[in-house]
């Protein structure tokens, strides 16, 4: 496999679809105006379909550390929204490590969403913004008749890492559950990952804005009816990966005492040509070392005239210039869809410290989707009209292992197996990359901390995204998350069988966030996952008709991939 330090604009533009979609099941449709240059405050920037209903009575005041807030009821829940967890990161704050929060006197208004941080749209995901007062997150609290004592609290970390916010998350299905379910921006993009050299924080600004909302959470959890001794941190895809950065983070410890990774990239390379034709190898997914991360800044920033051969003026130029002006360089946001380790937040390379037990010890919840993979194939060709034939095959598979161990996997992987060459190659990723790399991350988890291992296997789970070709996606990477989250669009093409499904997948995750175990009354029996090779490496499938076990190495065709490494 071919690494390289730095991806050219091409790689980068087909790089970025991988994360991208990930916040979509969440995002305004196309049709929804883009929420541009938002003021900051409680003013909604996006017209978004989760949140309170519109009309609902706002009576609701709770106090928090730096001030009073007035949320809205919906239903039995109280839903407080752009609440602000952090300073604005701009100007001389830009590019530095999250500050407290300026208290406000009176009352804030919390029944709206915050802004979202910056952020371009995709051809999928029709959202923007440039406002930086951003850092805020949302709070769903549990019904009334379920608050006998503090509910355990569960703060979300959306995907992608360029596009997105918490407010596209609606926490009610989970907060039913007896959940105080809290979900946050992030700086994204080249805001939460810019590196210069000297510069404190380079390359880990999101993940320590994240840190910022959990310390929040400890500090106001209670005021909401949550217990700040009893918190999950959860995430999907991009989001996924950054929980693993808090296992490992020495400055995360004590804010959080559980841990879900839906669909996580922590232990996964990336094969040449598996994002794309044009798309390089490397050894990490998400993962890149400070070097690699100034290298990114310093090829995306070029054209924005503030090279310097001193670090500290490049870093003053590059704060004075407006975020419109930033936003205009070509894939400037999806080029940082990684965290650089090296530093004070990710001193050690984390998959190193995973395998070695250099991380906070709590419960996992960790899992994938059966068919990761054909997200990426489908959006990339078939599903928008440009068939993968049988030659594309063949070039891909040369690209991605190399002449003879193309062969191997051409024998092992024939397209007369499957309906079209396209399904073969997703096949070929999803179980060497996505597939391969989950049960890295169970292994070296589950070594030193109990895991719970699944696999979300609806194969007829609804897709929402208008692609214009005929694409079978199958169990596609993110699809779970509406089984989890409210979502209109999903929800009314659910069948009873996958509402029933949703019913026992929010169970789980409920379950786990209380007791850090997936168990619980009319729930399915799901076994923790020992290590192998004499451990049971128990994996849970769930699906609308069957939710019991698996064998996850053997469906995935784990033996002849770790044969090839």
């Amino acid at each position: 496999m071919t690494h390289r330090r730095t991806p050219h604009r091409a790689a980068v533009a087909v790089t970025a679809t991988a994360l991208t979609f990930t916040v979509l099941a969440s995002a305004p449709p196309a049709s929804a105006p883009f929420a541009s240059t938002a003021k900051p405050g409680p003013a909604p920037v996006a017209e978004v379909r989760h949140g309170a209903p519109a009309g609902v009575a706002t009576d609701v005041t709770v106090r928090t550390d730096a001030g009073l807030v007035r949320g809205a009821r919906s239903g039995a829940h109280r839903i407080f929204q752009g609440i602000p967890y952090a300073g604005a990161p701009k100007g001389r704050h830009r590019w530095a490590p999250p500050r407290p929060v300026r208290p406000w006197k009176g009352v804030r208004d919390a029944t709206k969403p915050g802004p979202l941080c910056p952020q371009v749209p995709s051809a999928y995901a029709r959202i923007s913004s440039t406002e930086e007062d951003c850092l805020a997150l949302n709070v769903t609290t549990p019904p009334a008749a379920t608050r006998r004592r503090a509910a355990p609290v569960l703060v979300w970390i959306h995907g992608d890492g360029s596009v997105g916010g918490g407010s596209f998350f609606d926490g009610r299905r989970l907060a039913e559950r007896g959940l105080l379910v809290v979900t946050v921006n992030y700086r994204l993009g080249v805001f939460g990952g810019l590196a210069l050299p000297g510069l404190q924080g380079s390359g880990t600004f999101g993940l320590q804005d994240q840190r910022a909302a959990l310390t929040w959470v400890r500090n106001n959890a209670r005021a909401f009816g949550g217990d700040p001794g009893n918190v999950t941190v959860a995430g999907v895809s991009f989001g996924a990966s950054a929980v693993a950065g808090h296992l490992t983070s020495p400055a995360s410890r004590g804010l959080f005492h559980r841990a879900v990774m839906a669909s996580g990239e922590a232990l996964m390379d990336m094969p040449a040509g598996a994002m794309g034709p044009d798309v390089p190898g490397y050894p990490w997914y998400v993962w890149r070392t400070g070097r690699e991360m100034e290298d990114i800044t310093t090829e995306m920033t070029s054209s924005l005239g503030c090279r310097d051969r001193r670090p500290q003026r490049t870093l003053a130029c590059l704060r004075a210039l407006p975020v419109k002006t930033i936003l205009k360089v070509p894939y400037i946001m999806n080029a940082f869809q990684a965290f650089g380790y090296g530093n004070a937040t990710l001193p050690e390379l984390p998959p190193t410290a995973l395998r070695a037990g250099r991380f906070h010890r709590v419960p996992v919840l960790s899992g994938a989707t059966r068919d990761e993979h054909r997200t990426f194939v489908g959006m990339t060709y078939d599903a928008v009209g440009r068939e993968f034939t049988e030659a594309d095959y063949v070039r891909a598979l040369h690209t991605a292992f190399g002449e003879r161990p193309a062969k191997r996997v051409r024998a092992e992987y024939p397209t007369s197996a499957y309906p079209s060459p396209a399904l073969a190659w997703a096949t070929v990723i999803t179980d060497r990359m996505w597939a391969r790399g989950t049960h890295d991350q169970h292994e070296a988890l589950a070594r030193h901390a109990p895991v719970y291992a699944y696999e979300f296997a609806d194969r007829d789970a609804p897709m929402f995204l208008p692609l214009p070709g005929d694409f079978d996606f199958g169990a596609f990477h993110a699809g779970d998350i509406p089984y989890l989250f409210e979502d209109e669009t999903a929800e009314r093409k659910f069948t009873p069988a996958q509402r029933r499904l949703s019913t026992t997948m929010s169970g789980y995750w409920a379950a786990f966030a209380r007791t850090g175990t997936p168990r619980g009354a009319g729930l399915p029996a799901w076994p923790p996952y020992r290590p192998g090779p004499v451990g049971r490496p128990y994996t849970q499938s769930l699906a609308p008709h069957r939710i019991g076990p698996v064998d996850y190495y053997r469906e995935h065709n784990l033996g002849f991939w770790n044969r090839e490494r």
